[in-house]
């Protein structure tokens, strides 16, 4: 009794140890894997990563007594059960989980196991001799002879994914020396920093996550300029807004500064500025060079006014970049 319960100790502080020290844990399923398989995975991931195995009920037990200090163990509780085992580590999650994976060996069939996946039977020369020709016709398997042996005329699927394996199924697959299955650890559940997820959360990459976060931004932005409700993601499109319905009303009124004298004078004579449009795209380049000078003396002369203009002043500045936008949003605010 005294030794067990010294191994029991022993193991609850290794647990606690790991613990404490690792801040991941993979939660690893390793039904059909080997002791000699245990060994290259363990030797695999030496300095990256410590496999850890025992009874769940033993595990299970550890855990309960560790969460009054750590409660977000008990995240971990509804995943020890069934054939389990842990993988400590500090390094990427990416790198390790494959690491995890890639360590498979191919197995043959055995009779009554599960088949993970489909097996197939390809067609070609078994090699075998016609003696033979009823065991693949029991089985369904379509053949011929061909220079004195079996040859497998198609592709036939022997086992579905689900499926037990028969006896004759696997006799079959011996003896034409295949080994449809691959067995190796399995990653049932990722613990991180107190999070418990499945594994193919560690494939979303950055540019998914962006995009669901401008997605969620602009449906944030949208139920708030329906709702009239404003948020930091919907500012922006108020202030816009606000400004366009400004420039509707100095258009309608005798309100006006300086930056709308040139709309209003667009939509009073829209003649001049269209015959006007050629000329300025031949002195595109000189207006390019003189665009800083005139920005720069326009800045100037918009952080002296004052009243009105000076109010909606910075964000005329903003949004001048596209006075043609401003200029249709005008001749429809006038009926044009």
């Amino acid at each position: 009794m005294g030794g067990k319960t010294a191994n029991k100790a022993g193991y609850f502080d290794k647990l606690k140890g790991l613990l404490q020290d690792y801040k991941s844990i993979f939660i690893v399923e390793i039904d059909n894997v080997s002791s000699q398989q245990m060994h290259e995975i363990r030797h695999a991931l030496r300095g990256k990563g410590v496999v850890l195995m025992g009874k769940n009920t033993m595990v299970r037990r550890a855990l309960r007594t560790f969460l009054v200090d750590t409660p977000e163990y008990e995240r971990i509780l509804p995943f020890v059960k069934g054939n389990v085992g842990f993988v400590f580590t500090n390094g990427d999650l990416k790198e390790i989980r494959d690491q995890i994976l890639a360590n498979r060996v191919a197995a043959p069939a055995r009779a009554g196991a599960v088949a993970p996946v489909d097996v197939w039977v390809p067609a070609g020369n078994t090699g075998m001799e016609p003696g033979k020709t009823s065991f693949f016709q029991a089985l369904g398997v379509p053949t011929k002879i061909a220079r004195g042996t079996i040859e497998i005329t198609t592709d036939l699927k022997l086992i579905e994914a689900g499926n037990k394996v028969g006896p004759s199924e696997a006799s079959l697959l011996n003896l034409l020396n295949i080994s449809p299955f691959t067995y190796g650890l399995g990653i049932a559940q990722v613990y991180d920093q107190g999070q418990v997820f499945p594994p193919t959360i560690l494939d979303i990459g950055e540019e998914q996550l962006l995009g669901t976060l401008a997605q969620a931004i602009t449906t944030v932005a949208t139920i708030s300029l329906a709702l009239n409700f404003p948020t930091l993601p919907s500012v922006m499109h108020s202030l816009v807004n606000s400004y366009k319905k400004v420039l509707a009303v100095a258009i309608e009124t005798e309100i006006s500064w300086p930056e709308i004298e040139q709309l209003k004078d667009r939509i009073a004579n829209p003649d001049a500025y269209a015959a006007a449009a050629p000329a300025a795209s031949s002195g595109a380049a000189a207006a390019t060079e003189a665009a800083p000078a005139e920005e720069k003396k326009e800045e100037e002369e918009e952080e002296d006014e004052e009243g009105f203009g000076g109010l909606f002043n910075g964000t005329a500045s903003v949004f001048r970049a596209s006075s043609t936008c401003f200029t249709v949003y005008g001749s429809k605010s006038m009926g044009t």
